[in-house]
């Protein structure tokens, strides 16, 4: 098995062809080959993480267990741009292939959420000011870095709002310090050398999720973190829960909850 997230098991004097997914990755990769094989095939650990699935964020993704939204991934791949739909193009267009394949991995992974909850296989269109247009019932977001695509997906009723943001785990440069984070943050932060790495991340995904509600653009020093209490607040006083958790990335997803409606002020 290389790079097509296809598993080859014997059965018999048969081959069955099935599926690597979230719920079967483990086992795959238990697979062994024989002494005789180990020259000629890769082993199913490092095709899976070759492919189209990354165990190891699989992992860090499942330990985030957010409330109400279902988070899957895909290991961006040459051809993740066929994924895009006719009516995806025309509302994207992205010139470079780059774009366009990470955009199609990630709706790819949006789908088979969406598909799992029961909707069919919907368009998701790009809004004017860059948001995705998400089918009416459904709340989601989706990131990409250059080599992984991210989508959380999640229905209204239990939640107002998701945003996402996935980043390598390194270091910023320390001149981005004072234009990310806070004072506060920075004391917050002092010992920690992916600490505006997290802060930026965060603020990324508070954006995300904020703004298809606000309608307001946001500055780094418009949304004030508080790691210790996983909360965010704008500007406006929307309060958004933090969840994040860091490996070879920064994942952080932030939600609007429910009741957090109740404590915007009033215009």
């Amino acid at each position: 098995m290389r790079g097509e997230g296809v598993a080859l098991r014997a059965m018999s004097d048969k081959v069955k062809l099935k599926k690597v997914t979230s719920d079967n990755w483990e086992a795959v990769v238990e697979l062994e080959l024989r002494g005789s094989q180990e020259d000629l095939v890769a082993s199913n650990l490092y095709s899976v993480a070759e492919a189209q699935f990354d165990p190891s964020l699989q992992r860090a993704i499942d330990a985030l267990a957010v409330p109400g939204l279902l988070i899957g991934h895909r290991v961006i791949s040459q051809g993740d741009e066929l994924a895009l739909l006719h009516e995806e193009m025309a509302s994207l267009s992205f010139p470079a292939i780059e774009r366009r394949r990470a955009s199609g991995a990630a709706r790819r992974v949006a789908r088979e959420l969406m598909n799992s909850m029961g909707f069919a296989v919907l368009p998701i269109l790009r809004s004017t000011f860059g948001a995705p247009i998400w089918p009416a019932g459904v709340v989601g977001s989706m990131t990409h870095d250059n080599r992984i695509a991210v989508a959380a997906v999640g229905l209204r009723r239990d939640l107002n709002a998701v945003g996402i943001d996935i980043e390598p785990a390194t270091p910023l440069p320390p001149d981005m310090l004072e234009l990310i984070a806070t004072p506060r943050e920075r004391r917050a932060i002092a010992d920690n050398p992916l600490g505006t790495k997290l802060l930026f991340a965060i603020k990324e995904a508070a954006y995300k999720a904020a703004y298809p509600l606000d309608q307001e653009f946001l500055d780094f020093h418009d949304i004030e973190v508080d790691l210790a209490g996983r909360l965010a607040t704008t500007r406006a006083g929307r309060t958004l829960a933090l969840h994040w958790c860091v490996f070879s990335h920064v994942l952080v997803v932030a939600t609007v909850q429910k009741t957090s409606m109740d404590h915007l002020p009033s215009s």
